[in-house]
């Protein structure tokens, strides 16, 4: 069974920084690439791709939104992703999931959570101005 974890939320003030991590079991190798991504959902609104990558190719991408501010990255070895948020606002406020999908979705499609299989179970990030 494929499990999600997520770690690192927290409380931060504006202009500070955060790092989430994200570790993957039971996931078998299909021999298709594996896209990863990280989405944010505050309550009562739509759940936002900000950020996604292509194992197979180390290639990202990001939200406008989070675009400059936000890096995603993955250590294949320990099945992990990560998501260094820099430069936090008070608008990053939410709960933020990673998720995981093999195939990974078209590149043009990337950022839309209802391609994606696996999801972990969230974690807060909470910004004060």
């Amino acid at each position: 069974q494929v499990q999600l974890v997520e770690s690192g939320g927290g409380s931060v003030q504006a202009g500070g920084s955060l790092r989430l991590t994200c570790v993957i079991s039971g996931y078998t190798d299909s021999g298709y690439s594996l896209g990863w991504a990280w989405f944010r959902q505050v309550v009562g609104k739509e759940r936002e791709g900000i950020a996604a990558l292509y194992t197979s190719t180390g290639r990202m991408f990001y939200a406008d939104s989070v675009n400059g501010r936000f890096t995603i990255s993955h250590d294949n070895v320990k099945n992990t992703v990560y998501l260094q948020m820099d430069s936090l606002k008070p608008d990053d406020t939410a709960m933020y999931y990673c998720a995981a999908t093999s195939p990974a979705p078209f590149s043009d499609y990337v950022l839309a959570p209802e391609l994606y299989n696996y999801w972990g179970q969230g974690t807060q990030v909470t910004v004060s101005s």
